[in-house]
Order: structure tokens, then C-alpha cells, then sequence
């Protein structure tokens, strides 16, 4: 792993405040559940109803229930803000009929999490995945989510065997609910975990192909930190104002400074956070400037083959590697599909 960069590089590039990474600057790890996933009770005579927060999240419970009757359906549409996301008032009654909710935790969702907790009744649990897997020791504070702001960086999905731990809690959620399909959840996590495995074999063998020193994000939002530390890259920098404004002109001035000494050949945007910034930098330094990372917005439409966790990531390191002069064809030629049909329902 790598140790996370606190150069003077990387602090002159930050420009991301703590506010904009909740619904409000005062929530912090403090307000981190201390049971962040108790068990359910079964559930008997009718399918499990799930609510789920982000797409990948959705994706990931969905793998693990397909071929159940269980029921899925996603509360944030896709490629919105999840940190600052407003669920509308039907969104309560989402909730309200969900035995169980599945949300990310580490203080991502906050306003959806306060939401569930209004209509929380009698017998439904909250599982807070990120929460629940990570000890308070590997939390990663960095660019987006400074310490002093009490938020660590809550994107653990972007990390394969972050998101096999994901996988393996809903499995033992969904056995307590129903435990009359505990094969079924139990064997589909065991195909999902052979799938995420097998791409994650594929990341370390597409990163090789790269120097360390080639292996350098500079992003808009910092979504990459824990994948970052488990295959041997560094995240340089992020940039993303709390209100979501351009930085000054200064900042990009110092940016493109930067991005000159570090000496990397392309800088990355994401779909849902366009930055004009970020573009100046890459035109102005002679650096690819690419705008096409996906955090929570899956590739398609419902129902499309790669409308799925697995495709969303591989689409992102092979976007990774490729734009940076690596070889990614260790992960082209991997299988991305579900283990079976995703019935889960995902808001657009």
C-alpha cells in the first residue's frame, strides 16, 4: 500500500471544505452509529423489502438477492450528489415499508439517513455498510474530507475488497430476514465474491503496467483513496470548493504549478461534478484532462449489461490506466455481469 501524500503538493491542491461533504458542517464522526448493523429479525409469510441508497450500493445488495423475492429499491437517482442529496418527501414512505436500509454510513447520506431514521418502524433495521466494515483506524482523511472536519472519506465501494465485505454483510443481513433462501444469498455472494476477485486481479495486473510514479490522481472529487492505498497508487490532489463555485484564479494558477512538477499526463473529472477548472488546467498544461469518472452513476440505463457495480468500476480503472499510458487489457477481458437479473429498482 501507499501511504497517503501529505506533501506541500498535495495540501496547495486541496480546495475541498468539510461542508461539502454532508448535509451540514457540524456532522462528524461523533454521530457514527455505535451499532452501525444490528441483525433483523426473520421475516415470515412475505418477501424482505430493501431500501438502498447509491446505485453501487444498490448493485452490490441486488448480486447477493437475485433469484430471492426479495425486494429492492434505490432511494438517491443516479448521478446525483450523494453527499448532499435531499431525498423528496416520497421518499419517506420508500423507507417506511423497507424491513431493511441499506445505506453507505461514514456520514455520506445524511439527509436520506435522517429521513430513514423519521420512518424508521417497528422491526426495520438501518445498516450502515461503510460503518460497519471499516475500523475507526483505517479511516482516510485527505483532500475532500480534511480530519479537522471529523468526515472520513466515506467512498469505500471504489475498492474491490471493501466492496466484497459490502457484499458478505448484506448476505448475512438478508439470511437473518429470510432465512429460508440463506443457499441462495450465500452462494450468490460466493459467485459475486469469485467476480470482484477476479477483478481486482486485473486491476493489480493493469497497474503494473505503470511505474509507481505514473500511477497519480489528480480528480475533482476525491472518490479513489482506499483503492488508492490498496493497489500501490497516490491521489495527489482533489479539488472540490464547498459551494461548488471555481476556484480562484490564483488556485488555478497554483494548480497548474502543480500539475507541471508532478509531471502527469492526464487529470480526471467526474460525470457529476463538471469542472471547468480541471479542463483549463489540462489545456493549459498540454495534460489530457478527462471527464468521464463515475462515482455512483452506473454505466446505461436499468437493464443494460453493464448497469451494474462490477461494470461501473471496471470502466473507471480501465479509464484510469489507459489515459495515464498503461496497459488495460487485463480488465477489458474480464466478465463484469451480475451473478443473475437485477429486479432492484434504481431512480434515474
Amino acid at each position: 500500500m501507499v501511504s497517503r501524500i501529505r506533501s506541500a503538493l498535495a495540501v496547495t491542491a486541496v480546495l475541498a471544505i468539510t461542508a461539502s461533504c454532508g448535509s451540514d458542517g457540524e456532522v462528524s464522526t461523533n454521530d457514527i452509529a455505535s451499532d452501525p448493523c444490528p441483525m433483523p429479525s426473520a421475516i415470515e409469510g412475505r418477501p424482505v423489502v430493501v431500501a438502498t441508497t447509491v446505485a453501487p450500493i444498490t448493485s452490490i445488495v441486488a448480486n447477493v438477492a437475485t433469484g430471492t423475492p426479495t425486494v429492492i429499491t434505490g432511494v438517491v437517482p443516479e448521478g446525483t450528489n450523494s453527499h448532499t442529496f435531499e431525498p423528496p418527501p416520497s421518499a419517506a414512505a420508500t423507507l417506511e415499508d423497507a424491513d431493511v436500509v441499506f445505506i453507505n454510513g461514514l456520514v455520506l447520506e445524511e439527509p436520506t439517513k435522517e429521513l430513514a431514521l423519521a420512518n424508521q418502524r417497528a422491526g426495520s433495521i438501518i445498516c450502515e455498510l461503510g460503518t460497519a466494515i471499516l475500523p475507526e483506524s483505517d479511516y482516510i482523511f485527505d483532500f475532500s474530507f480534511p480530519e479537522e472536519g471529523g468526515k472520513p472519506n466515506p467512498h469505500l465501494w471504489t475498492n474491490p475488497p471493501m466492496a466484497i465485505s459490502y457484499a458478505e454483510l448484506a448476505r448475512d443481513v438478508l439470511i437473518a430476514a429470510d432465512p429460508a433462501n440463506a443457499d441462495t444469498y450465500a452462494s450468490n455472494f460466493d459467485s459475486f465474491r469469485a467476480k470482484v476477485d477476479a477483478l481486482s486481479d486485473a486491476v493489480r495486473t493493469a497497474s503494473e503496467t505503470l511505474e509507481p510514479g505514473q500511477r497519480q490522481l489528480l480528480t475533482y472529487h476525491d472518490a479513489y483513496a482506499y483503492f488508492a492505498e490498496e493497489y500501490g497508487w497516490s491521489v495527489i490532489g482533489a479539488i472540490q470548493p464547498s459551494s461548488f463555485d471555481e476556484p480562484t484564479p490564483r488556485d488555478v494558477a497554483d494548480l497548474i504549478d502543480q500539475v507541471r512538477e508532478a509531471e502527469v499526463p492526464a487529470v480526471f473529472g467526474s460525470e457529476v461534478f463538471p469542472s471547468d477548472v480541471l479542463e483549463q488546467i489540462g489545456n493549459e498544461t498540454g495534460v489530457r484532462y478527462v471527464d468521464v469518472l463515475r462515482d455512483d452513476d452506473l454505466l446505461g440505463e436499468p437493464g443494460d449489461a453493464e448497469h451494474s457495480w462490477l461494470g461501473l468500476m471496471r470502466f473507471n480503472y480501465v479509464t484510469m490506466v489507459e489515459a495515464l499510458g498503461g496497459d488495460a487489457s487485463a480488465l477489458t477481458m474480464i466478465d463484469v455481469s451480475d451473478v443473475g437479473p437485477d429486479t432492484a429498482v434504481y431512480p434515474q
